[in-house]
């Protein structure tokens, strides 16, 4: 297995790449963006996974075939969440009786 072992310095700069993100996203929260706050929060959510994926689970100097899961569990993530969506933005909305 590939060890490779990475500065302090990197993890530290990541580190307070994630608090910035983290206090971007609070302050995208304290703002009204209409329909793209969830697009902004969704694009900050996927750049902090990205980084943690990366950097903190060492997939980044690791083999192809990591690269290959990775991406299958995100493909999987993909597929559910269409799953989720195809139901619920099919269903009518509820009748009052």
């Amino acid at each position: 297995m590939n060890n490779h072992i990475l500065p302090r310095k990197v993890y530290y700069r990541i580190w307070l790449a994630l608090l910035a993100l983290l206090l971007l996203t609070w302050g995208l929260a304290q703002i009204n963006l209409g329909p793209f706050n969830i697009v902004a929060m969704l694009i900050i959510a996927m750049l902090k996974t990205v980084l943690v994926i990366m950097f903190f689970m060492h997939v980044k100097y690791s083999p192809r075939l990591i690269w290959v899961f990775v991406a299958a569990g995100f493909i999987w993530l993909l597929i559910m969440i269409d799953l989720t969506l195809s139901d619920y933005l099919t269903r009518g909305l509820p009748s009052m009786k």
